[in-house]
């Protein structure tokens, strides 16, 4: 009972030492001038709540460090004498509190001979031993003096090692070997930081004996090393995993030496073969249905990796020797090893590629050791067959390897046919696993993006080789397809830079893309024509996939030019203007309009930027077309094709944007009048970004300099657009919306609101724009302390700015006679801000405006 209510009855945390917690807490909040912070502004009730709690758990520890602690310990200790031959779940639980008290009380009153003498003779009692290790190293992980904290590690390690707890491969309860793998992590990390800090504060050894202090660490850190080894190479993998950050600190201790002695070479050495040996796979990985075991492997070989990059930094020719070993013997007799040796030299040989950098994956120049030894042991993977072996895992490290190191086939390029091979047939994108299919179409396309300078002789061959993979797979087939469509995406993308890429005159190019694109239309007519007849819904829903499929893979294969290689020059603009006409229909598609539209739009985009000029006969139609019956999300969607069009052509398109403007407009105000639940917050959000993607449209309008679009849509028109940007600075709590708000305002003032400016338009800046460029700040939901509001701000009093740059003394007497006045301020801030924006520098206007609003707002 006593020992219950220690560990659920005072809830306190278990290391915020002394009252450090609550001091260091306390300056969140500001002075009492200082107004908002800045950045972090007042503590939210969260803050405020742990800001309590810690000052609460401070002033009981404190009290209890001076009332009660010796006592309780002492408890603890007659506890755990009297009851640990009869009552080892009482005695277990007593353990478990003294370690949830170690961290924050005397630990001279635990680190006795005493205490840790009782601690050491329950470790060798089954039920006790595995709550001891966890009390010891509570113990070991208490922040003390490096020198005190060396002899409490040695003294613990002396009488471990002569109770025969070193020997680990005779302990057969993995359970106490997990938390004894702890124990050992904490002492050997505990060694390393004390040792750290002693060099540290020793700086060059200045006689106070520091270094021979140094010297005496890293003699006590090099002593576990065996023990850390036997726990790194145990069949166990938490076991293993548990003595990783020992590992990893123990290497980074060797690092940072001038000169490694030939013992610690000894140990990187076997730190290597040990990590070698950890990586490979066991019998029991399942790689037909990954579960959790196999996710923790995954996990696992991941911390092996860190260990192996520490390694290359600590002694890289030792690595890439190691590995160079391992990696030949194995492919010199693969046809009969194990898949997991075969599968694990091929990805050391990979690993190799992160542990020893280069910069663009330039592997195979620079420093010849490295370069040589890289160099041989890919001509030895890619020319021993390895690719043939009968494993899944294999062939997938086999693929993976060969594109990392991408850049060893331009300096021998004799093995790029053998590796396409490789790729094309039933080791690679023909593969019986779909795993591996997938993947390799993935890498396929990387490898082609590469080298497709040196595949001129093969293009026609592979592009006849991959064509049954990239038809567009019928819904009605009932045959699986080899690759997905997500797969197929990358088949085009690799056959478009293949075409495009290569050296053929551009009647071929211009012949193979229309080859590669027109069983493409001829499926999408086909498939919508039965789309149009079709009236079951879900079958309706495959069809409107397949052909957005179909589009997603024309738009793929344009992503292979370039402005060095465009749709013109490679004499391709035909084909796509075709494919244009051939998708467009789908627009007018009664049903599945959401997938359709949005694969055409995509389509849009790309040739926005492909075809240049060539795509503007086609977007009026598709405007129209994509303007009927839309939801919130079509709108959203669509305006950042006409935003892009607007940005890339300019005045070209002025006259189609005049037609287009207000349809669109009216369509967006439509839906976002529609009435909506209160508590749909779908549709809320919906509306939100609906309502930001118009302004943006706004600003893409008048940022491009075309503002007879928006002056030649009728004086009615073009108020009401105006004031839906007043609005929008002022009235909804968004501030991405809003700064976009401020920033056409900005915009209208500079194109509308000089001297020669629209007739009227001054008016209505001193109306309208000027309320709104103190109206918004005002607002209660205009959160000074939040960083994108201040970006509002910031875009606001850039408004004022251009304001006064465009009316001059006019608007300073507006300010001072008429509009600051009514708004009760006093007549020397008046003035003082009249002086700040009549003032060159921006910035001081900033400054001023965000100081100016926090005072306002107090």
């Amino acid at each position: 009972m006593f020992v219950q209510v220690q560990v659920q009855g005072l809830g306190l945390g278990p290391d915020t030492d002394s009252d450090t917690g609550a001091s260091a807490s306390l300056g969140l909040g500001p002075g009492p001038d200082e107004g908002p912070g800045p950045a972090l502004g007042f503590p939210s009730l969260m803050e405020m709540f742990l800001l309590q709690e810690t000052r609460r758990n401070t002033l009981i520890k404190d009290s209890m460090r001076e009332q009660c602690i010796p006592h309780l310990v002492e408890s603890w200790f007659q506890i755990l004498q009297t009851y640990q031959g009869s009552q080892p779940e009482l005695t277990c639980q007593c353990l478990e509190v003294v370690g949830a008290y170690v961290s924050w009380i005397d630990l001279n009153l635990i680190a006795n001979d005493r205490f840790v003498g009782l601690l050491l003779s329950h470790m060798s009692v089954e039920e006790l031993r595995e709550e001891a290790c966890d009390c010891l190293l509570e113990i070991v992980n208490k922040g003390m003096d490096p020198l005190d904290k060396t002899k409490l590690v040695e003294s613990l390690s002396r009488v471990l090692q002569s109770a025969g707890f070193f020997n680990v491969e005779q302990e057969e309860d993995v359970d106490f070997l997990a938390k004894f793998s702890r124990l050992v992590n904490g002492m050997g990390q505990s060694l390393v930081l004390s040792w750290t800090k002693v060099v540290k504060t020793g700086g060059g050894g200045g006689g106070d004996g520091s270094e021979e202090a140094a010297a005496e660490m890293l003699a006590a850190l090099e002593a576990k090393v065996p023990l850390l080894l036997q726990l790194l190479v145990h069949e166990d993998d938490d076991i293993s995993a548990n003595v990783v950050g020992f590992c990893y600190e123990y290497l980074h201790v060797l690092k940072q030496l001038p000169l490694l002695t030939e013992q610690q070479k000894a140990n990187v050495e076997a730190i290597m073969l040990a990590v070698m040996k950890k990586l490979t796979y066991d019998d029991e990985y399942n790689f037909d249905n990954e579960g959790e075991d196999e996710a923790m492997f995954v996990e696992y070989r991941k911390q092996l990796k860190m260990l192996l990059d520490r390694l290359a930094q600590v002694s890289p020719d030792l690595l890439l020797g190691a590995v160079g070993r391992v990696f030949t013997a194995t492919m010199q007799s693969w046809q009969t090893a194990p898949f997991m040796e075969v599968e694990v030299a091929i990805r050391l040989l990979y690993m190799l590629g992160e542990a020893l950098p280069a910069s663009h994956g330039a592997h195979f120049s620079g420093d010849t050791t490295k370069t040589s030894a890289l160099q041989d042991m890919m001509r030895t993977l890619v020319s021993c067959n390895v690719c043939s072996y009968q494993h899944c895992s294999v062939s997938l490290e086999f693929f993976e390897t060969v594109v990392r190191y991408d850049k060893f086939f331009i300096v021998e390029p004799l093995h790029i046919p053998t590796v396409l091979m490789a790729f094309l047939d039933q080791r690679g994108l023909r593969h019986s696993s779909p795993k591996v299919r997938s993947r390799v179409a993935y890498l396929f396309s990387r490898f082609i993006k590469t080298l497709h300078k040196h595949m001129n002789a093969f293009i026609e061959d592979i592009l006849t080789r991959i064509q049954d993979l990239l038809e567009l797979a019928p819904p009605e087939n009932g045959f699986p397809a080899l690759l997905t469509s997500d797969d197929q995406l990358f088949m085009f993308e690799a056959a478009g830079v293949l075409i495009v890429g290569g050296d053929s005159a551009v009647e071929r190019k211009q012949a193979l893309m229309r080859s590669l694109l027109l069983p493409l239309m001829d499926a999408f007519r086909l498939l919508l024509a039965k789309l149009l007849q079709e009236t079951e819904e879900e079958r309706q829903a495959v069809l409107a996939d397949c052909l957005s499929h179909a589009v997603g893979f024309a738009s793929r294969t344009s992503k292979a030019f370039s402005n060095k290689q465009t749709v013109k020059q490679c004499g391709c603009t035909e084909v796509y203007r075709d494919c244009m006409q051939a998708f467009l229909p789908a627009l007018s598609c009664p049903v599945q309009r959401g997938a359709l539209r949005s694969s055409v739009r995509s389509f849009l985009h790309r040739m926005i930027i492909c075809l240049e000029e060539e795509v503007l006969p086609f977007i009026p139609a598709a405007s129209e077309h994509m303007l009927k019956e839309c939801e919130a999300k079509d709108l959203q969607e669509f305006i950042p094709l006409i935003s892009q069009m607007t940005a890339k052509f300019k005045r070209q398109v002025s006259p189609f944007l005049q037609q287009v403007f207000m349809p669109l407009v009216l369509a967006i105000f439509e839906v976002l009048a529609r009435p909506a639940d209160d508590n749909d917050q779908t549709a809320a959000l919906e509306k939100q970004m609906l309502r930001r993607s118009y302004f943006t449209f706004i600003q893409t309008v008048t940022g491009s300099g075309m503002n007879e679009v928006l002056a030649n849509q009728g004086a009615e028109n073009m108020e009401r657009v105006v004031f839906t940007i007043i609005q929008g600075a002022v009235d909804f709590p968004d501030p991405i919306a809003q700064k976009t708000c401020f920033i056409i305002l900005s915009k209208l003032v500079e194109l509308w609101g000089g001297k020669d400016g629209l007739v009227g338009f001054p008016d209505f800046i001193y109306k309208h724009i000027v309320p709104a460029c103190f109206l918004a700040p005002l607002k209660p939901t205009f959160d000074l302390s939040d960083a994108q509001t201040v970006l509002t701000l910031s875009e606001c009093a850039l408004t004022l700015k251009m304001i006064h740059l465009k009316r001059g003394p006019e608007f300073i007497q507006f300010l001072q006679q008429e509009y600051l006045p009514s708004l009760q301020m006093a007549p020397e801030i008046s003035q003082e801000l009249c002086q700040v924006i009549q003032q060159p520098d921006v910035k001081v206007l900033k400054n001023y405006i965000k100081a100016f609003f926090q005072r306002a707002k107090q």
